[in-house]
């Protein structure tokens, strides 16, 4: 009789750097503390429940790209994947060489679609390794799942990552950062008592779920930061179906108004570039996956700008039965009830050439009076269970 043993959906396998020159080379298994000059990796292997005592993914964090080999034995099953079933990427990168063990792929560290994120110390590329296998011999069945692999390169943020001596012809990669005077946003999962990022995505029916959107605005005059909209989608794709808006028309958090709901804005801000909300936790109905990306439009605007219809941050106060801002006068909500802010166009909303890889927007703030910046930024996969929903792992005996 086989075992079984409880498992933990978003259990996490963390690695160091060997300290190579050029970035490291990265293996995954006890957790062990990251020296902060070099770079490091982090990948998620939950997904692929590996039986396989050998790690079937692992990652090489170089200066310009990151080299991931994936294992073909990818379930420890003793079944290989087929190197095309294997991507990298919302850009379904292709690998560039496979032999019978293993399949690897190098991708710039813009390409890809990977997203750039950053922390006060660190620069963060994200990007997911995608295994979709395509039925073979009878189109009815598969035999084995689809899976995401979630992978990241952390780099310093504050040293220049080279084995080379810095010349004096060089520019410190700290100095560029602070003469491009860019505008770095983020939008975190936050633990119960807002003190710390939550270190897990998974979430049961009932929970809730604490967002803190932020803005990095070292260098720059007082922001002050809004939340325009968000979306949830069952796909990293913010256009796929099903979709549901919980915050729209210029900063309204409408999930509030429902019956089942608490959804709102905390007031007052911790700071001015920084707005924190909570949203009951949910899923899509139908989605065995169980798993929600939600994207959210952020922007900033002088923080000695009063708040307006189209930058504001306004909750439905249900005992009440109004809406009301964190800050401002209580007519800039009052479009919320009739659901028409104004026209998108005003907000200037981004399109084309200026958004960056991965929904990421830097520029310089212009000269113009009330100037905005503004960018899309994405947290996920969300696991959200039901209480009736409990994953095991079932493991073969031994002997």
């Amino acid at each position: 009789l086989g075992g079984v043993f409880p498992y933990n959906p978003w259990g996490f396998f963390r690695g160091e750097s060997d300290a190579r020159q050029h970035g490291g080379d990265f293996s995954f298994g006890h957790s062990r503390a990251f020296p902060q000059a070099s770079p490091w990796a982090w990948v998620d292997v939950s997904q692929l429940q590996a039986a396989s005592p050998l790690h079937p993914v692992a990652v090489q964090c170089q200066e310009a790209q990151m080299v991931v080999t994936v294992h073909r034995d990818l379930f420890g099953t003793g079944r290989l994947v087929r190197a095309a079933d294997l991507t990298l990427g919302p850009a379904a990168c292709r690998a560039v060489g496979a032999t019978e063990s293993a399949v690897t792929f190098a991708a710039g560290l813009h390409e890809c679609g990977s997203v750039l994120r950053l922390t006060p110390d660190t620069l963060v590329y994200s990007i997911k390794l995608n295994y979709n296998p395509v039925p073979a011999g009878n189109a009815v069945i598969i035999r084995t799942s689809p899976a995401v692999v979630p992978i990241e390169c952390h780099y310093p943020r504050r040293e220049n990552v080279s084995s080379n001596a810095i010349k004096p012809t060089w520019v410190p990669f700290h100095s560029t950062l602070s003469v491009e005077e860019r505008l770095a946003f983020s939008l975190r999962l936050m633990d119960d008592d807002w003190s710390a990022e939550r270190p897990s995505n998974v979430f049961q029916l009932g929970e809730v779920l604490n967002f803190q959107a932020g803005v990095d605005t070292e260098n720059h005059a007082p922001l002050r930061l809004f939340v325009d909209s968000c979306v949830a989608t069952p796909s990293p794709d913010r256009t796929s179906f099903p979709q549901y808006s919980f915050i729209d028309y210029s900063g309204c958090l409408i999930d509030g108004q429902l019956d089942d709901a608490t959804s709102t804005f905390i007031s007052p801000r911790p700071r001015q570039d920084v707005l924190q909300f909570v949203v009951d936790a949910f899923k899509f109905t139908g989605n065995s996956s169980n798993l929600i990306y939600i994207t959210c439009h952020l922007k900033v605007s002088l923080a000695d700008q009063a708040p307006d219809p189209l930058n504001k941050a306004c909750s439905f106060d249900k005992a009440r039965s109004l809406w009301a801002p964190v800050e401002g006068t209580r007519d800039i909500c009052s479009c919320c009830e009739v659901r028409n802010c104004g026209s998108a166009a005003h907000s200037r909303r981004l399109h084309g050439a200026s958004q960056q890889q991965g929904g990421r927007f830097r520029r310089e703030l212009s000269s113009q009076p009330d100037p905005l910046k503004e960018a899309d930024v994405m947290v996920g996969p969300l696991l959200i269970h039901s209480w009736q929903d409990h994953s095991v792992l079932r493991m073969p005996s031994q002997g």
